[in-house]
């Protein structure tokens, strides 16, 4: 037997109640946001507390919603059909009788399995927490069968993943929004109805807490519950795990955490609003500062979540004991609250609410003055047809009841009195700053008047002292001038008497300096003179020298030109000569398939011409004569040399250059030479071809070379690092001729396998160069293609399944869809093969599937189902169509079989 257990952490019930829904659900549904207004300001009042536009009020609104299949019901309902079929754009829904009749039921909102959390709080609860924040009453409840997501849809805390948040959580969120902390408060209290006892979840020794109705207006009131302030989320989350821990909670066939109580959460709120203010005014009509106290009113209101026990069958749930005492006393109070539900909508006379305890509780929500949305949680498994089809019923009872909405307001005398006591306080506060005011200004002019009386008498003592000091200069610059012209006639009489006593020996001095002068420049002329003479010398030597030294450069010059002459000439002849013995080798071949041809009776026009840079014709020949070229090419490589090889494809030659590239095509189509070739720069000469060279069989040959070398992971990441893909883009572009563009085709082919450059290769044009390409009808021009698109498709699947790589395929953003599309079903084979690849892999992501639906790609995938040849791509294609929730959808709606 199955005993009682206590539930000790919420995710894993929420878990067991309902699949978790995806967080980007392509419905949203927008509300208007709330403004809060201010305490001191009036608060907004709405004309009808009503949200949606509906024609009654206060009708209660009931909301269905669909549980996802589970793991049991996936095994055992594999064969058989969902017994509901739900048309939200219509608000309907189907219930099925049989295979060809069902009935038809209208809700106010009907939510798939894929609605997130997120849109069912939107529809059923925010437009009642509005109405709660308004001064209304109300009320969410659930209501089900057992494991059909009543407690996901409410209790869920959403600790992993905050978009599997319940209605509880985020209904407080939205209420701290818009409370005030200053005037506004909020109490909530987390009650269970176990076996007819109302137990306190938050103090479990409170166990019995009676019920208590006001005589005279009927309200119900628990005085001995437990009340918590809230003054933000974390205390709410505390609250409710705490609650969660302490719910009885049972395992039984149907559930294996099945809610043995109903869970009753009760959200107080206690608002201030102030309905107006008039200004008061004085004898001269002035309006001045003071306002006449104004009515300030308090509105509670109390938003009441109620978590339903889910209804069961004895012999489904498997009961027994004491755990079937509690499955009756579950079916016994939800029959009751059925009774109510039937009596209001009947408008009976006698509304049998006294029978349950649950019905006592409930009294505001169904006939009262809350406004109340209901939400009736239903799984799609047939075995439980008759379970789904009462709780339908049950909503389609409750839609008839209306309440008689009505605010709860009260006059607010404390706080009147408290603001006047503020606003007198203001005043009083007024007038003191004014009186400090005034006496601050009067000794401020005081203060200003002394300092500029400070200021004026400091300003005369400083113009007083620059007139003194300048009286002072003048005075001592016209004493200094008197004395300078006192000293000048003195000296002027003292020179006359000097000057005649001493004329004669100065002319005597005179002469001698000027004989001595005389000396010095005879001997100065004589030392440059002989300067000169040295000087006409050293030019006379250093002209011979000139001549000696011009005439062995010109033979310098001419032994130069000739040893360049000659290195000119040997060039030219190992060029010859290497393009003779590849010649000589291309004879002999050709000479050996004609024999060959000859001995077999076979024509002789039946094989292919020798050219090295075509692939296809490669693999078309015989295995002995692939040996026999390969033969050659490794002759001519071991007789030549790679460097010599790669050197002539500079040659300014044009059949040098051609020869050349293709002997290193034939060369790096062996695997063996290919890190040879890139170590000795041939990768870099051949990109170098495709940018210079307009060549049209240059230009060909070179891209199948490098498509050889790119069939190597290592090369292909050197490829990329130098430019190469640009350079096939530009000569994608630029040719016509179908061969080349298969080489390069070919080559972006290859280098579309590798992960590791997927981004590059896509922000470098590689996609939409590969696309342009498709204006060659050839077929292996577009087979090359198709294998490009299918490798890309491949890397890029692999990319988002690790997580690397979000959002559309690239494929898709560059326009590659309708080509792939109109070559699904191609007549080529490998085209065919490479596109329904591509396709599958595309599929495997749900964010591509809008557009390959309407892209028409969804019909191929079902062709490919159920056509391909290959079996691995027809049960990728089967696995791919029924994993993805928007295909299967449109081919249900399509009524299409795969």
């Amino acid at each position: 037997m199955a005993s009682t257990i206590h539930r000790n952490v919420v995710a894993q019930r929420g878990s067991a109640k309902l699949d978790r829904q995806g967080a980007n659900n392509n419905s949203i549904v927008r509300t208007k946001p709330r403004h809060s207004h201010p305490p001191g300001s009036a608060a907004p009042r709405r004309s009808s507390p009503s949200h949606g536009g509906d024609a009654v009020p206060g009708r209660v609104r009931v909301a269905v919603r669909l549980r996802p299949r589970n793991a049991e019901e996936m095994m055992a309902d594999a064969d058989f059909a969902d017994c509901v079929e739900l048309q939200p754009e219509l608000k309907r829904l189907k219930l099925r009788r049989n295979n060809w009749d069902s009935d038809t039921y209208e809700f106010d909102e009907v939510l798939t399995e894929f609605a997130s959390q997120k849109r069912v709080y939107e529809v059923v609860a925010k437009p009642v927490v509005e109405s709660v924040l308004d001064g209304y009453n109300g009320t969410v409840m659930a209501y089900g069968q057992t494991g059909t997501g009543k407690t996901f849809t409410l209790g869920q805390l959403g600790e992993e993943d905050t978009s599997s948040r319940g209605i509880m959580v985020r209904a407080m969120e939205d209420i701290l929004s818009d409370l005030s902390p200053e005037t506004d408060s909020v109490t909530v209290s987390y009650l269970q109805l176990y076996m007819e006892t109302v137990q306190d979840l938050l103090n479990p020794a409170n166990d019995n807490i009676p019920i208590v109705e006001d005589p005279r207006s009927g309200d119900v009131s628990l005085p001995g519950a437990t009340h918590v302030d809230i003054r933000d989320q974390q205390i709410f989350l505390e609250l409710l795990r705490l609650g969660e821990a302490h719910r009885i909670a049972a395992n039984t066939r149907m559930n294996t955490e099945s809610s043995r109580s109903h869970a009753l959460l009760t959200v107080h709120v206690r608002r201030s609003v102030v309905e107006s203010a008039d200004n008061v005014l004085t004898e001269n009509y002035d309006a001045s500062h003071l306002t006449k106290p104004s009515k300030p009113l308090i509105r509670k209101s109390k938003l009441v979540v109620i978590d339903l026990a889910g209804s069961e069958r004895i012999h489904k749930s498997g009961s027994e004991g004491y755990m079937l005492e509690e499955a009756k006393s579950i079916n016994l109070s939800l029959s009751a609250l059925g009774k109510c539900i039937n009596a209001l909508a009947e408008n009976s006379a006698h509304v049998p609410f006294r029978d349950s305890k649950l019905t006592r509780l409930l009294r505001d929500s169904f006939g009262g003055t809350a406004r109340t949305s209901l939400i009736v949680t239903i799984g799609p498994s047939p075995r439980h047809r008759g379970e789904t089809s009462s709780t339908i019923l049950f909503g389609q009872r409750a839609m008839k009841v209306e309440n008689m909405l009505k605010i709860k307001e009260e006059f607010d005398y404390k706080s009147l009195s408290r603001k006047l006591e503020v606003q007198l306080d203001k005043l009083i506060t007024e007038n003191e700053r004014q009186q400090k005011a005034f006496e601050d200004e009067v000794e401020r002019i005081n203060l200003e008047a002394q300092c500029r009386i400070v200021e004026v008498e400091k300003n005369f003592a400083e113009a007083l002292e620059r007139e003194r000091l300048k009286c002072q200069m003048e005075y001592m610059e016209s004493v200094k001038q008197l004395e300078q012209k006192l000293m000048t006639s003195q000296e002027r009489h003292g020179c006359n008497g000097f000057v005649n006593g001493c004329g004669e020996g100065v002319a005597t001095s005179s002469a001698d300096e000027v004989a001595e002068v005389k000396k010095l420049l005879e001997i100065e002329k004589s030392k440059r003179k002989a300067i000169e003479e040295e000087l006409e010398s050293l030019k006379i030597q250093l002209g011979k020298y000139g001549q000696v030294q011009a005439g062995g450069d010109a033979d310098t010059i001419k032994l130069r030109k000739i040893l360049e002459d000659d290195a000119s000439q040997k060039k030219k002849l190992e060029e010859e000569i290497i393009i003779l013995r590849s010649q000589l080798l291309q004879l002999n071949f050709e000479a050996d398939q004609m024999r060959r041809c000859l001995e077999s009776g076979s024509s002789g026009n039946a094989f292919p011409a020798m050219d090295t840079s075509l692939s296809q014709s490669r693999h078309s020949q015989p295995k002995d004569t692939r040996n026999d070229q390969k033969a050659s090419v490794a002759t001519l490589f071991e007789q030549v040399g790679l460097h010599k090889i790669l050197s002539l494809l500079e040659s300014d030659d044009a059949n040098v250059r051609v020869h050349a590239v293709k002997v290193v095509a034939n060369l790096a189509a062996e695997e063996a030479n290919q890190k040879s070739i890139v170590e000795a720069g041939g990768l870099t000469s051949l990109l170098m071809l495709l940018r210079r060279y307009e060549d049209e069989t240059v230009r060909r040959v070179a891209a199948g070379a490098i498509a050889n070398l790119a069939m190597n992971e290592a090369n292909q990441e050197l490829i990329m690092s130098e430019g190469g893909i640009t350079l096939l883009s530009m000569a994608a572009s630029d040719a016509e001729e179908p061969q080349t563009l298969r080489m390069v085709a070919g080559a972006i082919a290859n280098l579309c396998g590798n992960d590791k450059i997927l981004m590059k290769l896509r922000s470098q044009g590689g996609i939409k160069a590969l696309l342009g390409i498709v204006r060659c009808g050839h077929p292996d021009v577009h087979s090359q293609i198709a294998r490009g698109i299918a490798n890309f498709a491949k890397c890029e699947s692999r990319a988002s399944n690790q997580g690397i790589k979000s959002g559309k395929s690239f494929l898709i953003d560059d326009g590659a869809l309708p080509w792939i599309v109109q070559n699904a079903n191609n007549e080529s084979a490998p085209i065919r093969r490479h596109i329904e690849l591509a396709l599958c892999h595309l599929a495997q992501h749900e964010v591509n599937a809008k557009d390959m639906i309407s892209g028409g790609a969804l019909w191929e995938l079902v062709r490919i189902s159920r056509d391909c040849n290959r079996e691995d791509i027809r049960s990728l294609a089967r696995r791919t169509l029924s994993s993805i929730p928007q295909f299967k959808s449109e081919l249900r709606r399509l009524r299409i079989e795969y």
